[in-house]
């Protein structure tokens, strides 16, 4: 079975658009797998979107990095992200993410993942943008929330990690109640989690391989994202 075979059958997806390889350190501006459901009927589809989310009416694409993220306690007011949490509603595959501890002058990078390493679904809206030439540009961002107790010691953001019993109801893009919505913005149990310190290797975006995800204490080896 291969990676986007399991991405699908753990995401329930009908539709396979791409060809996945693993991938250790994604930067911004770079493209990303994700989950969206079909408006006309309730089929999954896996396909990638760039990261940084670029609103229909923008005027230059560069705003896209930033807009990488947003935040969930105002995602129902800001103009740029409004329409698309009402129905352009995705899920970012990843097995890891990457946050960085300020220590004295330096930062040190940790891995933050599952306690069973397992594959969980980010919170993500998308949009699509025409250039000029009539080219369709399609980008996302990934929603945060505050940090929860493994976090709060290294940053004070986090990104919304959506319970699997929650994707149905954030995937459809026909439902449109923001309170409930908003209430899936939440930071996710701690007690699921863990975390280990990395290379600042990761610091580079030149370097995308598996020294990048490793801990510097063990040496072992974990995908950061898919």
């Amino acid at each position: 079975m291969t990676r986007a075979d399991k991405l699908a059958q753990q995401f329930e997806v009908e539709e396979i658009d791409i060809e996945l390889s693993p991938r250790y350190n994604i930067a911004p501006g770079q493209v990303i797998a994700a989950v969206r459901q079909n408006p006309e009927k309730p089929s999954r589809r896996l396909s990638q979107l760039k990261w940084g989310l670029v609103p229909s009416w923008a005027k230059d694409p560069n705003i896209g990095y930033k807009m990488l993220n947003a935040r969930s306690e105002t995602i129902v007011d800001k103009p740029a992200y409004r329409e698309a949490f009402k129905s352009r509603r995705c899920l970012v595959p990843a097995d890891g993410f990457y946050e960085w501890k300020t220590e004295g002058k330096n930062k040190q990078p940790f891995n933050f993942c599952m306690k069973d390493d397992s594959v969980f679904g980010l919170a993500g809206i998308w949009e699509r943008w025409k250039d000029p030439k009539g080219t369709w540009l399609e980008t996302v961002s990934i929603l945060t929330t505050g940090p929860n107790a493994i976090m709060q010691d290294v940053h004070d953001r986090m990104p919304v990690i959506v319970k699997p019993d929650d994707y149905e109801l954030w995937l459809d893009p026909g439902f449109k109640d923001s309170t409930t919505l908003v209430d899936l913005l939440k930071p996710y149990d701690a007690s699921l989690m863990k975390r280990y310190a990395v290379s600042t290797r990761v610091n580079s975006v030149k370097w995308d391989d598996p020294e990048c995800s490793s801990s510097i204490e063990s040496g072992g080896s974990l995908f950061a994202s898919v």
